[in-house]
C-alpha cells in the first residue's frame, strides 16, 4: 500500500510541475488582467478636457539611422496628431546614416510647414546621439519614438494627459502594437500567418502583460519605440549607456532603480511598428533582445543576487528567477517528453498530458484576448481586427514554444560572447551547428582510424 501511495504521489508531483508554469505565468495574470481593466476603466478614463488649455511643449525625440523608407510616414505621424504642432519641438537625430533620410527630412519640412523640426548630427552611435538630443530639448516632457514606426493620432494627447493628471508618474512606456494593415498586406500564407501571431504576441505583451507589471511596480522596460519622461526625471539619471544591446532597458532600471520612481505603461497611447521581415529576422530580433536582458541584468543585481533577500525586495531577481531560471525545467521537461516514449511509457498518457497542458495555454490566450479587447475600446478599428482574428489564441502556444527557443539561443549565445547589436542568422546557427558536428565526427574518425592502425601493427607484428 504504501509503495501504491507514494508511486501516485510521485505521478501527481510529476505531471503538476508541468502544470504549474502555465498556471503562475500564464492563467493568474490573465485573470489579474481582468482587476486591472475594470480599476483603470474607473480611475482613468479619458481626460484630455481637464488639461485643455493649459497643454505644456514637449519634445519628441526620433532617432534616424537609413531610415529613408519610414521616416516620412513617421513625421507624417506626428504632424496628424491631435496635439497642437505649436506645442511640438521635433528633433530628428541623425546616427550617421547612408541613405537618403535626409531628402526625407526636407521634404517634411516642406510638407509640414506648421510643425518645427530640427536635424542634429551625431557620430557616436545611437545612445549618445539620444543623449545630445536630450540636453538640447525644451519640452517639459521629452518622449522618444523610432522611425521605423508610426504614432496613432490621440497617442501623443492621451500620454500627454496622463502625466499632466497624475503628478506621481514620472515615465512611461507607450503600447506597442504590428500594423494591422501591414499585416494584412503580406503576401505568404505561412509569412502571413507569422505576422498574426506577431500581433497578438506584442497585444498580450503590452495590454496585458505589462499593464499587470505596471499595476505591480514591476515594469522592467521602456520601450524605445515609444516612451516618455518628465525632463526634470530623465536628467537626473546617467543618461543612455553605450555598453549594453537595451539602452533602452538601462535607463529604465536607472529610473528605478538610482531614482526610485515608478514606471507606468499608457495603454491607450498607441504607436504602430512594422511586422518582422521573416522568421530568420524573428529569430536575431529576439536574441539580441535576450543578450540586451541579460547584460543588463549583470549591471545592476551584482548586489542582489542572494536571491534569499532578493527574490522578496528585488522585482528584477523575481524576473530573472521567473524568466530565465524556469527556463531550465521547461527545458528539461521538454525532453522529458521524448525520453517517456522512448522508455515506452504509455503514449496515450504523454499525450493526453500534453494536451491537457496546450488546453491551459489556450485558456490563458483567450483570456488575455477578452482583456485585450477591453483595453482597445478606445481605438475601434484595432479593436475590430483584433476580434476577428480571435482563432489566432489556438495557436499562440505553439508560437510562444518556438519564440521559447529563440530566447533560449539569446541566453546561451549571451554567455558564450561578448555583446553585439548583430547576431547569428538562423542559417549561420546552422552552420556553425554543422560545423562543429563535422568536426567532433571527423575528431572521432580520426581517432578510430589510430586505434585501428595500431590494432592492425599489433597484429602485424604477431
Amino acid at each position: 500500500m504504501t509503495t501504491f501511495l507514494q508511486s501516485v504521489g510521485a505521478a501527481i508531483f510529476f505531471w503538476m510541475a508541468w502544470i504549474v508554469i502555465p498556471f503562475v505565468m500564464e492563467i493568474v495574470p490573465a485573470i489579474g488582467g481582468f482587476v486591472i481593466l475594470v480599476k483603470k476603466k474607473m480611475t482613468t478614463g479619458n481626460k484630455t478636457e481637464e488639461v485643455e488649455g493649459r497643454l505644456p511643449e514637449i519634445t519628441v525625440i526620433v532617432p534616424v539611422y537609413n531610415s529613408s523608407d519610414t521616416l516620412y510616414n513617421c513625421l507624417k505621424s506626428i504632424n496628424d496628431s491631435t496635439y497642437p504642432n505649436e506645442l511640438m519641438d521635433v528633433m530628428l537625430v541623425n546616427n550617421m546614416s547612408q541613405d537618403d533620410s535626409f531628402c526625407v527630412y526636407q521634404k517634411a519640412q516642406e510638407d509640414f510647414s506648421n510643425l518645427a523640426l530640427q536635424w542634429m548630427n551625431s557620430k557616436q552611435g545611437k545612445s549618445k546621439a539620444l543623449n545630445m538630443a536630450l540636453f538640447n530639448a525644451r519640452g517639459k516632457y521629452i518622449i522618444h519614438i523610432d522611425s521605423d514606426g508610426s504614432l496613432e493620432e490621440n497617442a501623443l494627447m492621451n500620454m500627454v494627459c496622463r502625466f499632466e493628471t497624475h503628478e506621481s508618474i514620472h515615465c512611461m512606456t507607450g503600447a506597442i502594437m504590428v500594423e494591422p494593415n501591414l499585416v494584412e498586406e503580406t503576401k505568404g500564407i505561412f509569412k502571413r500567418f507569422i505576422h498574426r501571431c506577431e500581433f497578438f504576441e506584442y497585444a498580450q505583451a503590452f495590454m496585458a502583460g505589462r499593464n499587470f507589471q505596471s499595476e505591480i511596480n514591476s515594469v522592467f522596460t521602456l520601450s524605445g519605440a515609444f516612451s516618455a519622461f518628465r525632463k526634470s526625471t530623465i536628467l537626473k539619471t546617467q543618461m543612455y549607456n553605450t555598453d549594453t544591446l537595451c539602452e533602452d532597458t538601462h535607463i529604465t532600471l536607472q529610473v528605478r532603480k538610482l531614482l526610485k520612481k515608478k514606471v507606468h505603461l499608457c495603454e491607450n497611447a498607441l504607436f504602430f511598428v512594422e511586422p518582422i521581415e521573416d522568421v530568420s529576422k524573428l529569430y536575431t530580433q529576439r536574441q539580441r533582445w535576450q543578450r540586451g536582458e541579460i547584460e543588463v541584468f549583470h549591471m545592476f543585481l551584482s548586489e542582489d543576487m542572494k536571491l534569499a533577500r532578493g527574490f522578496l525586495s528585488n522585482f528584477m531577481v523575481r524576473l530573472l528567477v521567473f524568466d530565465h531560471t524556469f527556463t531550465f525545467p521547461r527545458m528539461i521537461w521538454y525532453f522529458a517528453l521524448i525520453c517517456l516514449a522512448m522508455i515506452n511509457y504509455d503514449i496515450s498518457l504523454v499525450a493526453g498530458a500534453v494536451m491537457i497542458i496546450y488546453s491551459m495555454y489556450v485558456i490563458s490566450a483567450l483570456l488575455y484576448y477578452f482583456v485585450i479587447i477591453g483595453f482597445l475600446g478606445g481605438n475601434k478599428e484595432v479593436r475590430r481586427y483584433y476580434m476577428g482574428k480571435w482563432y489566432m489564441c489556438l495557436f499562440m502556444p505553439a508560437y510562444n514554444f518556438v519564440i521559447f527557443w529563440f530566447r533560449f539561443a539569446g541566453i546561451i549565445n549571451g554567455v558564450n560572447s561578448d555583446g553585439a547589436w548583430k547576431t547569428r542568422t538562423m542559417a549561420e546557427e546552422r552552420s556553425r551547428f554543422m560545423e562543429v558536428v563535422g568536426n567532433d565526427f571527423r575528431a572521432v574518425s580520426e581517432l578510430l582510424g589510430r586505434v585501428r592502425r595500431v590494432a592492425n601493427d599489433e597484429a602485424n607484428i604477431k
